[in-house]
């Protein structure tokens, strides 16, 4: 079975619609589903569409839930470098041309963003901040690495290494490890199954790399100057409605970060859950279905 089927059937059993528009001669994979007011959800790295599940089926009586998958990622195009930039700046483009694609009547939506998703996400809220209605916010970060805190040593080896480079794409080291370890309590089988469905080849593995080694780290990384811009950008939300929910045993995006978007955002609704980690929308799923759906309502 290809990666592409293998990952349609992920959606079919979940009873979505996969549906697809071209831009720049590349295809994009996206979920439309309900009706109401938009919620627009970004995935990160390595998962894709399909973290946003329960989300999707808690929301979409009452909402209209736009969920893309990152060109490269889940049921999108997967392609060379030749045919597209692996960069953030790439994404955030990719996420405007979306929302425009989706809503192009200007009207303001909620923001859902998790992992990468946050970078690409906010990048894209406060160059716009009148399109953002509220903003939930899920382990993930949209400033520059923390004084005095390292990117943990694996992201280094993926990121600085060939052999790691090798492991991600030939052995698809990455999204299977990050099925294992991304949550406190295990996923069964076909759960893991499910987030690296679209990740069986070497080629379909590459924007899971690229988005490894595009992890800023000084000013002459490409994605630098983009996040730095993002984190100076974000006062520009802090009076948006803002739900911030954190699996603290989050081995990347720990207790600091959470901590780090309080500051920022006073005025959020916070929950720090101690027995989640990175996929809290799996290790949380009740308690952080009914926060959003609360959210909401409010």
């Amino acid at each position: 079975m290809s990666a592409s089927l293998s990952a349609q059937a992920v959606i079919e059993k979940l009873g979505y619609t996969s549906r697809y528009y071209t831009r720049n001669g590349l295809s994009q994979h996206y979920l439309d589903e309900g009706q109401g007011e938009p919620v627009v959800m970004v995935h990160g790295n390595p998962s894709w569409c399909f973290l946003y599940r329960a989300v999707i089926a808690a929301l979409k009586p009452k909402h209209r839930c736009l969920v893309p998958d990152h060109i490269g990622m889940g049921l999108s195009d997967k392609v060379p470098d030749s045919q597209y930039s692996y960069t953030l700046d790439s994404r955030v483009a990719d996420l405007a041309a979306f929302i425009d694609k989706v809503l192009p009547n200007g009207e303001a939506f909620t923001l859902i963003v998790h992992d990468w998703g946050g970078a690409i996400g906010c990048a894209y809220a406060v160059r716009h901040p009148e399109r953002i209605r509220r903003l939930v916010v899920l382990n993930t970060a949209a400033f520059p690495l923390l004084p005095g805190k390292e990117v943990p040593a694996v992201l280094r080896f993926v990121r600085n290494t060939r052999l790691g480079a090798w492991l991600v794409e030939r052995l698809n080291a990455f999204a299977l490890g990050t099925a294992w370890i991304g949550t406190e309590r295990r996923l069964d089988a076909a759960t893991r199954a499910s987030y690296v469905a679209p990740y069986d080849t070497p080629e379909a593995r590459r924007a899971v790399l690229r988005f490894v080694q595009d992890i800023p780290l000084a000013p002459a990384d490409p994605a630098y100057a983009t996040l730095v811009a993002t984190g100076e950008g974000l006062s520009k939300l802090a009076d948006k409605p803002t739900l911030i929910l954190w699996g603290l045993k989050d081995f990347v995006f720990d207790r600091d970060y959470f901590n780090e978007w309080c500051r920022r955002f006073p005025k959020a609704e916070a929950v720090g859950f101690s027995d989640a980690g990175h996929y809290v929308l799996d290790d949380a799923t009740e308690t952080a279905l009914t926060r959003i759906v609360e959210f909401m309502k409010r």
